[in-house]
């Protein structure tokens, strides 16, 4: 296992935040060197030695973001730093701080792709336990890595203790079983054979709408990282996607670590912004969340969320403060107590 040693430097989220860019080298779908960033929360900045002696003694969270999307949640770092643990976050390959130009926005054809993001992003955190907080598209990419490095790299896989999936997506939303079936051979050849081929769709707002401050929201990030009605999207990704389902689907995906679940108690798919967007998920299928969460392990926890969004730690202030509360009394649950680092 090669070890990254971080060179860490300012991050845009402002100067409690630093941030390092990690070389993976040349992108397998042939758009140039890719990287991956990983961003630390760090309110009192030290010398690398010291950072490491101090990470030592307390478990890191590490934020794994979806599609169309980064790291911005700084209310997220703020509150877990303030129970004790490192908050770190990763911008994947051609998402978010990662993206370079001519690069297609968060295009893979294969999720596979990413362990190698996470692998470095791993090996660049001084902290010997860590927990993953992986959201949507990050929910699906996660259990998968997590199970490749348990059959594979056992050293690696000890230093993971959990895993908090927020509103993670595991099925394809809106679209009967019985259509999806035949069309899914179509859709691998197709993905083999012109995997650039955009994807109709992506005109629908509502959802970045209700987060965005500048529209109905409370939040602020980057509209070029993430978009309101999100990045292009093309037929080799989301045939990567399907094949994501299909191993999680098969029942042999073993994340192999506890996982707590957190998702809203409501759907409501594919219509213009109106308060109700506000308290639901407008973006997955949460019953098909509920089905197939829970085969990803054996120690398994869900916690719905009344009135949660998408991103639950997006949502409005109740909902919001649940999903913290119950993330602090799972933590626990799987890691030693943190010392505080006020």
């Amino acid at each position: 296992m090669v070890t990254h040693t971080p060179v860490w430097g300012p991050d845009k989220l402002g100067p409690d935040y630093e941030a390092t860019t990690i070389d993976l080298g040349l992108d397998p779908d042939g758009e140039g060197e890719v990287v991956t960033t990983l961003v630390h929360y760090a309110p009192h900045p030290t010398d690398q030695e010291s950072r490491e002696t101090a990470s030592a003694s307390r478990p890191a969270l590490v934020w794994l973001h979806g599609m169309t999307d980064y790291f911005f949640q700084t209310h997220v770092a703020e509150h877990f730093a303030a129970q004790g643990y490192d908050f770190y976050a990763v911008d994947l390959r051609k998402c978010g701080r990662s993206r370079r130009s001519g690069q297609s926005w968060h295009y893979v054809s294969d999720l596979a792709f990413y362990y190698v993001d996470l692998n470095a992003a791993l090996d660049a955190i001084p902290n010997k336990e860590v927990v993953f907080i992986a959201h949507s598209t990050g929910g699906l990419i996660a259990p998968l890595w997590m199970d490749q490095l348990r059959q594979t790299d056992q050293e690696r896989y000890k230093r993971i203790k959990g895993l908090i999936l927020n509103s993670p997506w595991l099925d394809m939303m809106g679209v009967p079983e019985f259509v999806l079936t035949p069309l899914k051979p179509l859709l691998y050849a197709l993905g083999r054979i012109a995997p650039k081929t955009p994807l109709p769709g992506g005109n629908l707002t509502a959802y970045g709408e209700s987060v965005h401050r500048d529209f109905y929201g409370e939040w602020d990030f980057d509209l070029r990282f993430k978009p309101l009605a999100g990045h292009r999207k093309y037929v080799g990704w989301i045939a990567a996607v399907f094949h994501g389902f299909d191993a999680i689907h098969s029942g042999r995906v073993d994340a192999g670590v506890p996982i707590l679940t957190l998702q809203s108690t409501r759907t409501q798919l594919g219509q213009p912004y109106s308060d109700s967007v506000n308290h639901a998920d407008v973006i997955i299928d949460v019953t098909q969340t509920r089905r197939w969460a829970k085969e990803l392990s054996i120690h398994y926890t869900l916690h719905p969320i009344k009135g949660a969004r998408h991103d639950v730690f997006l949502s409005l202030p109740h909902p919001l403060q649940e999903a913290f509360s119950a993330c602090d009394r799972w933590l626990p649950t799987v890691l030693e107590a943190p010392k505080s680092s006020q």
